[in-house]
């Protein structure tokens, strides 16, 4: 049996048992260390949000209509950062005893199949609780970086850091998204990163982690004065000719239309801003017709089940994860002490979920454990 997170309704969150399915031929069975929650995707479908709730999403033409909702409650085996020990296997793909990142959803335990799950074995000097990066998470801010990349070197992208190198890069959002891609940027070699959000803890990590920052308002409506404006700081600090002025890329990392309004006040003229964020609201506040239109910008999604045209073969998922690795062990310690700010045991997952959902508090990066005492927690 497993234990398995469920969303009941908007707001109900609770664990329900699960039967496992028998170990079958070539398949081998995990028992769940660590499972990463993703406080952005995974809480709008406690609050209600996300746009699967409301729509049928039509892969073929690659729409989302009117129609009966492609997700509905109960809503289970959502998260996509999860660390299993191989207790059984019947397979050689992996060996009993082994470490593995997966994405299978908040449970406590799952048997899985090597020819339709993804798992990448974890090296044995890596902290267990930054595996929850490998599989998923990692490779999604890696894949912005690789756009960035892919923008200013097309089919000629050789390292994963070509795009930033030399370059002076703004991250808006100071989430795990922002703080891993800020990571990404640095290791890649960028002349500067800086890091832009509207909390002050938030910006404490990031400059924990080695980035600059700059604090921004919440007040979407208030135009902020130039000494408030980290448009007018940057663009003053980063000269490149007269009249070009500004970030050489963006990488828009939070989910609010006002941040990405601020993400193509940064740029230079002719400059990229990478989206990874998930927008469940209008676009009200972007105002494609002032800093977008009148600098010729450039606006690129970047999701993980897209790499850039022309780069799939060289650069598929296993190249990413292989890089998030080895960012992890550049940046381990200060991911562990900086950005995991909570360790909760799974029976208290439930009342975790919901309390972040309503905002009764705030975390970076919450862990579920099978042993918070162990983890520290």
């Amino acid at each position: 049996m497993s234990d398995l997170l469920s969303i009941e309704a908007p707001g109900e969150v609770c664990l329900v048992e699960e039967k496992l399915p028998d170990l079958p031929e070539g398949g081998f069975m995990v028992a769940t260390t660590h499972s990463g929650i993703s406080a952005g995707t995974e809480l709008t479908y406690v609050k209600g949000t996300n746009p699967y709730l409301g729509s049928t999403w039509d892969p073929a033409l690659g729409l989302f209509l009117q129609g009966t909702p492609s997700v509905e409650y109960p809503v289970r085996g959502i998260g996509y950062m999860q660390v299993g020990l191989v207790t059984e296997t019947r397979t050689r793909a992996v060996r009993e005893g082994a470490l593995v990142a997966m994405c299978y959803g908040h449970r406590t335990a799952y048997v899985a199949d090597p020819m339709q799950d993804r798992f990448v074995e974890l090296p044995d000097d890596l902290d267990p609780m930054l595996g929850i990066y490998v599989a998923h998470m990692g490779p999604i801010c890696a894949n912005g970086l690789l756009h960035a990349a892919h923008d200013l070197h097309g089919p000629a992208v050789g390292q994963l850091g070509d795009g930033v190198r030399g370059r002076r890069v703004v991250v808006v959002g100071a989430g795990v998204v922002g703080l891993l891609t800020a990571c990404f940027a640095m290791s890649g070699g960028a002349a500067e990163v800086v890091v832009v959000d509207e909390t002050p803890a938030r910006l404490a990590v990031a400059e924990a982690l080695g980035a600059n920052v700059l604090a921004v308002g919440d007040d979407a409506a208030a135009t902020p004065a130039a000494e408030d404006d980290p448009a007018v700081t940057l663009k003053r600090r980063w000269r490149h000719a007269p009249g070009d002025r500004g970030a050489d890329v963006v990488f828009q990392c939070r989910g609010q239309t006002r941040a990405l309004a601020l993400g193509l006040r940064l740029l230079r003229p002719q400059g990229t801003l990478v989206d990874l964020a998930f927008y469940t609201q209008g676009a009200d506040e972007v105002r494609l017709g002032e800093e977008f239109h009148h600098n010729g910008l450039t606006l690129r999604c970047a999701q993980i089940g897209r790499v850039p045209r022309g780069l799939a073969h060289a650069w598929d998922r296993e190249r990413l994860s292989h890089e998030t690795v080895t960012l992890l062990r550049e940046h381990g310690p200060r991911l562990r002490e900086h950005v995991i700010t909570d360790v909760v045991g799974f029976p208290d997952a439930p009342q975790f979920l919901a309390d972040l959902a309503a905002r009764r508090r705030q975390t970076v990066q919450a862990v579920l454990c099978d042993d918070v005492e162990d983890e520290g927690g």
